[in-house]
Parts: structure tokens; C-alpha cells; sequence
């Protein structure tokens, strides 16, 4: 069995999610071990065979849906290709699904993942929440594409940098601020004449204005932790995690 992070939020019946952590791969140095990148330099092979042992770790009923992210806000629409698998990686930084038979994947090493699931179950959301993303609505395109009323949503904010360790320059905190002036509390001036930048908390924020009340996660620092996170922040050349979601049925 591979090491696993499991979400501490109240999932519907039937969802289960998962976020994977470093170890117990097959990649090596500077991609130890379970780098689940095919676009960080590492060989292909080792990184088939770390996606088969989660697989095979998680009982997953399929291959994980892996997206070609961008640091945009487009969202790939699941249920569109059925069940059966995209020809080429979809170019998109969020995922939505209604069926059972799809896991939704966002692939992170600093980035924050954004789970969300509908109350009932039968809507679920994923997106891969950087701070361009961010910025650029990522959130708000992910809950107009799962179409339920966001009060009936649970949300998970899985492992990012935290802000002790992201340092931004005036560029980022103005890409927030501009329209969103409560996004000043997520930014604390260092001695460097920039920022110290908040993820979770812009993320949280976001999601309260988009209505969605019931937000969970979001206090693991990929950067502090080299044991079990990886961190391109930290590292540079690095592998890369995941946060998956689906629907048993």
C-alpha cells in the first residue's frame, strides 16, 4: 500500500476522494517517488508505474481523468466523452462530473486543490486553484459548470504552499485586490518590500462570495514538509501529486 492523505470533510455517500503524497513510487531523484507527472522530465515508465499503484492502491474504477493544466480557468466537462477515455490529455485546470463512472484528477506541487461535491452526491467539481487560476476565476467557472446552488456544496482545499513560505510580488496581490478588497487580509508585507501571499484563505474567501458556506482542509504546507509533499516552490525539478475524486456506484 502507498501512503495516502484522506480528506477530513464530510463527503456524501458514495464520494470518496484521496490526495497522494511522495512516497512509495517508483521515480527517482529529483521525482521521489511517486511522481504522478508525465510532463516534469521523469521517465514515462516510472511514472506508469506509479499511476498503476494508485490504481491499484485506491481500487479506483478507472484511470484517473489527468488534464493538461494551464493555469486557466477553463473546465472540462466529463460526462461529454461518456466513459470512454479521452484521446489526448484535456487542456483545462478544473473537471466536473455527474457520473459514476469517472475520477476526476488535479495533478499539484504547490498549487491548491479544490474538491467539491453536492450534497447528494451526484455532482462533483475539481480544480487546480494556483494563484493565476485563482485570480482568473477558476473557482467561479468550476461552480457554473457543475450547475447546483452552492449552498448545497462541500468543498476541500487539499495541501498547497502555505503563506510563511509563498512570497509574491505587487503584480499578484493587485491581480486579487482589483474588485475584491477583502482580499488585503490574505497578503502580510515582509521586510523585502513584498508578500507573503494566503492561499487557502483567498480560496475560502472566493468561495464564500460564490455562496458556498461548508469549506473544509486547506492547513498543509507542501513547502515546510519534504517528507511527504512535493514542492516546486522548494525543489524546482520535482514531481507532481494528486487530489482525486469520484462516486462509487
Amino acid at each position: 500500500m502507498i501512503p495516502l492523505l484522506e480528506p477530513d470533510w464530510p463527503a456524501p455517500r458514495g464520494v470518496r476522494a484521496a490526495f497522494s503524497l511522495r512516497s512509495g513510487g517508483a521515480s527517482s531523484p529529483p521525482w521521489d517517488t511517486l511522481n504522478l507527472g508525465v510532463h516534469v522530465g521523469d521517465d514515462p515508465a516510472s511514472v506508469s508505474e506509479n499511476r498503476r499503484r494508485l490504481v491499484n492502491a485506491l481500487q479506483l474504477p478507472v484511470e484517473p481523468l489527468w488534464l493538461d493544466q494551464v493555469h486557466g480557468r477553463e473546465v472540462y466537462h466529463a460526462d461529454v466523452a461518456g466513459s470512454s477515455k479521452p484521446a489526448v490529455r484535456p487542456t483545462a485546470d478544473a473537471a466536473v462530473t455527474s457520473s459514476c463512472g469517472v475520477v476526476l484528477a488535479i495533478q499539484v506541487a504547490d498549487c491548491l486543490p479544490v474538491l467539491l461535491a453536492s450534497d447528494d452526491g451526484t455532482r462533483l467539481g475539481a480544480a487546480h486553484a494556483g494563484w493565476r487560476g485563482l485570480a482568473g476565476g477558476v473557482l467561479d467557472s468550476t461552480l457554473e459548470a457543475m450547475r447546483v446552488d452552492p449552498a448545497r456544496l462541500v468543498a476541500w482545499l487539499g495541501p498547497c504552499i502555505g503563506p510563511a513560505h509563498f512570497e509574491v510580488g505587487e503584480e499578484v496581490r493587485a491581480a486579487f485586490m482589483a474588485g475584491r478588497p477583502d482580499a488585503a487580509e490574505a497578503f502580510t508585507a515582509n521586510p523585502r518590500g513584498r508578500w507573503q501571499c494566503d492561499l487557502p484563505r483567498l480560496a475560502r474567501a472566493r468561495l464564500a462570495a460564490l455562496g458556498v458556506g461548508r469549506v473544509y482542509g486547506g492547513h498543509w504546507c507542501t513547502a515546510a514538509d519534504p517528507v511527504r509533499f512535493f514542492s516546486h516552490r522548494r525543489d524546482q525539478r520535482t514531481g507532481r501529486m494528486a487530489a482525486l475524486l469520484w462516486r462509487e456506484g
